[in-house]
């Protein structure tokens, strides 16, 4: 689905025309969570590319350039539009890497070849410079609707410069069997002294993995992702941390005492509750996925749209429930994987343009019968969060708009801070007998050495 490229180096954006496309892709599969199962299926597609927005037909056609899951999001919406308004909206659908690479070579350009353009959010730093201003599409109510974090970070230098499509974060998935069974709920009361229940805290997260893990049964209590960032973020925010690895300033804090107990709670899983199957420097979202759906974990923490793709002949099918994502010190907080809409300063038809989003945004709940599934506005989750099969939503939201939840930084050179810094000091953490303080205080020095 995603190429994966590490080490990349990314200049602001003001230095688009200078990126080399083939050395600055990014690792949406640790973004997102969409790498396993039926999302593989779902985003792998990719078309020829085409689309000149200077057409024949006039103002009524628009060409939008999005990546596989936009396209599965969009298109309901697009239906709509041509129906409602008679504008025909061209998707040009690219794979991650070279819609990346298309708005990095058409945005630095005098004329762009697209209309509208779909934004990751780690790609909002560095082609803010290139993208026209929607601020009067964020009015007070529109803002309400959204999520905290989906607000703040679409704005550059007092601008919003896209509107979000879709967003996501990690909650609990867990076995219903399991948590169900009244033997496995008396032994876990018994041990523990207090009910067997989704956990909502770090301490009863801890009891629960360690109760389910038999490895002598192939069954483990949870998973511990060495090889993705995101969920060691999301309990570096749990723990109360103001920012995850640099604060609102951009000074790097990722030896905070937040970041540590973060890591310590995550790394000892493994080091010392030994709760998750071997390998786990090795384990990323798809290894996570694929070990849940077979049975082989009790819990999982992962991004909320999987609860809908369960193959329908996994080991746990129809046996899985889902629990807002656990809490620290600082309750719940996840990092949220949002898409945006933008429209290129370029643009002739910036007016037809804002009138399509601000339509995807009214018909914001037509994604959510899509096969991906997701949705940006609150009210449109909150419209299926009590429907059959939607289960996670109610969670979802609850993570979404917790109080602690927080976008990653705004930095232009984020994504190397991941591959060349984060990851690499993860997947040492979940090695027994590391020392997490020195690993943080050894991060903090390369990330300075990055950013500088």
């Amino acid at each position: 689905m995603f190429s994966t490229r590490r080490g990349a180096r990314f200049p602001s954006s003001s230095a688009i025309a200078s990126i080399d496309p083939a050395s600055a892709g990014l690792s949406r599969r640790r973004l997102l969570g969409l790498s396993a199962g039926a999302g593989v299926a779902l985003l792998a597609s990719a078309c020829g590319a085409g689309g000149d927005s200077s057409d024949s037909a006039g103002s009524k056609t628009l060409t939008l350039a999005c990546e596989g899951g936009g396209k599965i999001e969009l298109q309901p919406i697009v239906d709509k539009f041509r129906q409602q308004t008679g504008t025909t909206v061209t998707l040009v659908e690219l794979p991650y890497d070279g819609l990346f690479n298309r708005l990095t070579s058409e945005l630095a350009g005098a004329k762009a070849s697209f209309d509208i353009c779909a934004i990751d959010a780690v790609w909002i730093p560095l082609f803010a410079g290139k993208l026209a201003p929607l601020d009067d599409l964020f009015t007070p109510a529109v803002q309400a609707d959204l999520f905290p974090a989906l607000v703040k970070e679409p704005q550059v230098g007092g601008h919003f410069v896209g509107m979000p499509v879709w967003t996501n974060a990690e909650v609990l998935l867990y076995r219903t069997d399991l948590f169900g069974d009244p033997k496995e709920k008396a032994a876990f009361k018994a041990k523990y002294g207090y009910e067997l229940v989704p956990p909502a805290t770090w301490e009863q997260f801890t009891d629960v993995a360690q109760f389910f893990t038999r490895p002598d049964k192939k069954l483990y209590g949870t998973d511990v992702k060495g090889k993705v960032e995101t969920e060691w973020l999301a309990h570096v925010l749990q723990a109360g941390s103001p920012g995850v690895v640099l604060d609102d300033t951009g000074a790097v804090i990722v030896d905070n005492s937040q970041h540590l107990a973060a890591l310590a709670f995550y790394a000892d899983l493994q080091n010392k509750y030994k709760v998750s199957p071997a390998g786990a420097a090795q384990i990323d979202w798809s290894a996570a996925q694929n070990l849940f759906n077979q049975g082989s974990t009790a819990m999982t923490r992962f991004w909320a749209h999987a609860y809908r793709q369960i193959p329908t002949d996994a080991a746990v099918a129809g046996k899985v429930g889902a629990a807002p994502m656990i809490g620290g010190s600082a309750g719940v907080a996840g990092i949220p994987g949002p898409w945006y809409l933008s429209v290129p300063q370029s643009s002739a038809k910036q007016d037809l343009a804002k009138q399509f989003i601000q339509f995807c945004y009214d018909n914001n709940a037509l994604s959510l019968d899509t096969s991906l599934g997701l949705a940006a506005r609150k009210s449109a989750y909150q419209q299926y969060a009590d429907k059959k099969g939607f289960e996670a939503f109610g969670p979802l939201l609850k993570t979404l708009d917790a109080p602690a939840t927080r976008s990653r930084p705004a930095h232009p050179k984020w994504q190397q801070i991941v591959d060349s810094a984060l990851i690499p000091m993860l997947q040492k953490a979940v090695t027994p007998g590391a020392d997490y303080a020195a690993l943080l205080k050894s991060t903090r020095t390369q990330i300075e050495g990055i950013i500088k």
